[in-house]
């Protein structure tokens, strides 16, 4: 299959928008945020020099004020070219003036929120065709924080408690958007120790890569495999693909799970993984050196 030419930038949530209620946590944000830089990076892999965004609110249930604070954050970054796609309802997302905005922005953001609303309101449509068509065939950045995040992927968490995670049945799981296959999901996950929650979904999923975003943290995808830690926290990998013995298809809802040989990689700033080949690299130098060694003399 061929890989995509577009980018992807999953977010695991509450990355600052440039907010600044004091001179302390101005300085720390500048430092975790602009200087490790979420919105920065996804500025900088837009290939025009004035890109022009579309934010989609769709997510949230507060979408104008979170399309005030991404136009305050994109706009202190000196992008003035931000639209606002307050999309709420699925029929919307059939609108022709919608699918043109679509057509003309350079990338693309997905707030956070409830990632069901994502799928409930984007699946079998046009706005969706053109977007995974933008992602397949051309170098269009589509970026998602926590709900928009999540819904990137084929398998989607859709809900559950991490305090009850590994009791089978508490992961609840739906359809995404499909923008990737192979992979779940998951966000705020150092925080919220969804560790459980993440682990589960992938023993019931076998041959799947779950990748949890931390706070302030996110993943670069390149060609739907390579995926680079950018921010101020960690992502954590779980494979899923030489899993032993687990009890999860004789057990009753809501009995312990049991779990043999599941593999964790924990990525911080610059570390990449590859899912296809499920391998660590400690930075892009030593991507390109294993590259280079892989080429036939």
């Amino acid at each position: 299959m061929n890989k995509p030419k577009g980018k992807l930038i999953a977010v695991g949530g509450n990355e600052d928008k440039g907010s600044y209620p004091t001179s302390q946590s101005k300085k720390k944000y500048y430092l975790d945020f602009f200087e490790l830089g979420i919105l920065k990076r996804f500025l900088a892999e837009i290939p025009v020099e004035r890109p022009r965004i579309e934010v989609v609110t769709s997510a949230s249930l507060i979408p104008e004020e979170v399309g005030e604070r991404y136009q305050s954050a994109f706009g202190i970054l000196g992008c003035e070219e931000i639209g606002l796609m307050h999309i709420k309802e699925a029929a919307e997302a059939h609108q022709p003036a919608n699918l043109e905005r679509l057509r003309q922005a350079d990338g693309i953001m997905f707030s956070g929120g409830d990632q069901s609303r994502l799928t409930r309101f984007f699946s079998n449509s046009p706005f969706l065709d053109i977007l995974v068509d933008r992602y397949t065939n051309e170098d269009f950045v589509i970026a998602g924080t926590s709900a928009g995040a999540m819904a990137m992927s084929e398998i989607m968490i859709r809900g559950g408690s991490a305090k009850e995670s590994l009791l089978k049945g508490s992961v609840r799981i739906s359809q995404g958007l499909g923008l990737m296959g192979g992979v779940i999901i998951d966000s705020h996950f150092i925080i919220r120790g969804r560790f459980g929650r993440l682990m589960e979904a992938v023993v019931s999923h076998p041959k799947t890569v779950g990748i949890g975003l931390g706070e302030d943290t996110g993943v670069l995808i390149t060609g739907g495999h390579l995926i680079e830690t950018i921010g101020s926290n960690l992502v954590v990998i779980i494979d899923g693909h030489v899993l032993g013995y687990s009890n999860i298809s004789e057990i009753e809802r809501g009995k312990p799970v049991a779990i043999e040989n599941m593999l964790m990689h924990v990525l911080a700033k610059g570390n990449i993984y590859d899912i296809d080949s499920r391998v660590f690299y400690k930075d892009k130098e030593a991507l390109q050196l294993a590259q280079l060694k892989e080429q036939p003399e």
